[in-house]
């Protein structure tokens, strides 16, 4: 069927005429809708400016096509099954009965001739299409292709969602939260997987899209664990409902997108980052779970040794100066510093921290969030930074030349510093700040302390029990059968506590580089990081080997994850 052409007026204008809305609750309405990916009409019911029945009334006028109360049909299941649920959830359309050829349709837009187009290729009939509330709609799409999944609701058995509202940004001064009402499945199952993954301490959350299956990853104690696959049908529906929380656009799918939703269950407010990335067959969706009352902020607690403790806390202490953390990604550089911070953080300083992005959110300290885009730079953050009086600075990352003299700079005139770099090990620190060009008069005169880390999974407390190796085996990790025989090693049986994995939690171990006069002068005779290294040791610094040789033999961790995370 071919639709009689439509009136230009813009919805807008035509409920304003009518007397429907007002000017500002349409300025309101399109503030609300801008980067939603919704229409019009959807964003003014939700918003309860208008019935939807009137909307849907105007609409079938400008589009000159009949309406239709969905409230009053009952789709036989046959006709449902014409139209796959991908399809049905892309284009917000539902089946509603066929006569001989034809099939009615309901579309939120009828003029959508390239959906029309596809609608008729799929089914193999002509479509005959009429309007609906898209409210209505998208909620009876759901009702129709969700609600009779059995192995949806199979799922939805192993997992107990809680409540959960989402927390609107813009309304945290009044306190104000719009609660997750809908019943519908996937809206359930997405509660569930958030839910879930918070109480199994989980750090992020996969949801991956392939040719025939959906799939969802638990990132726990540093590894990725399957944990379900909801039926292939769902992948359309689940993007969008994790779009729509996270204030993405559900209409583009071919560029990625980041967003963050904020949501309270019961006493908890947990924050997750979203990040979503076009793949072959839809968009893998990460979201990364910054739960502040798991964040540990005592430096003490933290497993580092009796010296390595010392000389950090005397620095952290300092006036001015640099204190540097580096590591891989993921190894706890970021929680590190936060710690440190909170250390410091009293009435009578002024903290400010440029973060990419800005993980937890700590009262008492400046956070700025450093944006590329519009020219927000580590190295802009840094030079606003020394115009606003601060004491102590914080820079996520040095990237850069700029970003790291700028660092020294404020290091040499007064301020405490403290950084991150990608480093393997604290003495090759030293060496990477002069390789960007970095004078080392300045690095040996600004630096004062280097913190290497890393992460290794703690041995199960419930399933902890004695091993033993043989030679083959140790050679084959790098240790010396002799010294592994001195102490006594622990690995985890496997048990329900811990998913079967003997692990449970995560361990620091640290290299605590600080730059004694004989170290400074080394760096000003060029000496290398090896002869650095060597130095350090010789003053009392224990290397992330030694570290974790230390916590083998206290049986806190594994002579595998130990030598998974050092080098010699």
């Amino acid at each position: 069927m071919t639709t009689a052409p439509a009136s230009t007026e813009r919805l807008g204008d035509l409920l304003i005429r009518e007397g429907l809305i007002t000017r500002e609750q349409l300025q309101q309405a399109l503030e609300q809708q801008q980067g939603s990916g919704m229409r019009l009409g959807y964003t003014l019911v939700k918003l309860g400016m208008v019935q939807e029945i009137e909307i849907t009334k105007m609409l079938a006028r400008q589009y000159r096509v009949p309406a239709v109360d969905l409230s009053r049909f009952e789709v036989d299941e046959k006709i449902i099954k014409l139209i796959p649920n991908e399809v049905a959830l892309r284009h917000t359309v539902l089946p509603l009965k066929r006569e001989a050829r034809t099939l009615t349709v309901a579309m939120a837009d009828p003029t959508n001739h390239s959906v029309l187009d596809d609608l008729k290729f799929i089914t193999r009939f002509d479509i005959f299409p009429v309007i609906a509330g898209e409210y209505t709609l998208r909620t009876a799409i759901e009702r129709y292709y969700e609600q009779t999944d059995a192995q949806l609701e199979s799922l939805l058995k192993d997992m107990e969602a809680e409540d959960l509202e989402i927390v609107e940004e813009e309304d945290e001064e009044e306190g104000s939260a719009i609660q997750i009402a809908d019943d519908a499945p996937v809206v359930k199952l997405i509660n569930g997987i958030m839910t879930d993954a918070v109480k199994r301490g989980a750090s992020d959350i996969h949801i991956e899209p392939f040719e025939k299956e959906i799939r969802v990853r638990y990132r726990i104690d540093g590894s990725l664990q399957e944990v379900m696959k909801p039926p292939v049908k769902l992948k359309a529906a689940l993007t969008s409902r994790v779009k729509i929380m996270s204030n993405l656009n559900i209409a583009e799918r071919r560029v990625p997108q980041d967003g963050r939703i904020k949501m309270k269950m019961g006493d908890r407010v947990i924050d997750f980052r979203v990040s979503t990335l076009p793949v072959i067959f839809g968009e893998k969706i990460v979201l990364r779970i910054l739960d502040k009352g798991n964040l540990t902020l005592d430096l003490t607690k933290f497993g580092f040794e009796p010296k390595a403790e010392k000389d950090l806390m005397r620095n952290i202490l300092n006036p001015y100066g640099m204190v540097l953390v580096t590591g891989p990604t993921g190894s706890g550089k970021t929680t590190t510093l936060y710690s440190a911070l909170s250390r410091v953080n009293n009435i009578d300083v002024n903290i400010m921290t440029a973060e990419d992005p800005v993980e937890y959110n700590i009262h008492g300290i400046n956070q700025v969030l450093v944006r590329n885009e519009i020219g927000m730079t580590f190295a802009a953050a840094l030079k606003a930074f020394l115009r606003q009086d601060p004491n102590i600075i914080m820079v996520g990352e040095i990237r850069d030349l700029e970003t790291g003299s700028i660092a020294i700079k404020a290091a040499l005139t007064g301020h405490l510093v403290l950084s991150t770099l990608h480093t393997n090990d604290a003495s090759s620190t030293i060496t990477r700040m002069i390789d960007m060009g970095i004078e080392p008069f300045n690095v040996a005169s600004a630096v004062n302390l280097i913190v290497a880390q890393r992460l290794v999974r703690r041995i199960c407390g419930n399933c902890k029990a004695e091993c033993e190796y043989s030679e083959e085996e140790l050679g084959a990790l790098g240790i010396d059968a002799k010294h592994a025989g001195e102490i006594q090693l622990y690995k985890g049986e496997g048990c329900d506590t811990c998913g079967g994995t003997g692990y449970k939690g995560r361990q620091g171990i640290y290299e605590v580089m600080a730059l004694s006069p004989e170290l400074r002068r080394m760096i000003l005779r060029g000496s290398s990081s090896d002869e650095l290294k060597q130095t350090a040791i010789e003053e009392g610094m224990l290397t992330l080997r030694m570290d974790g040789m230390v916590k083998l033999q206290r049986g806190v961790t594994t002579l595998e994850e130990v030598v998974k995370e050092t080098a010699e």
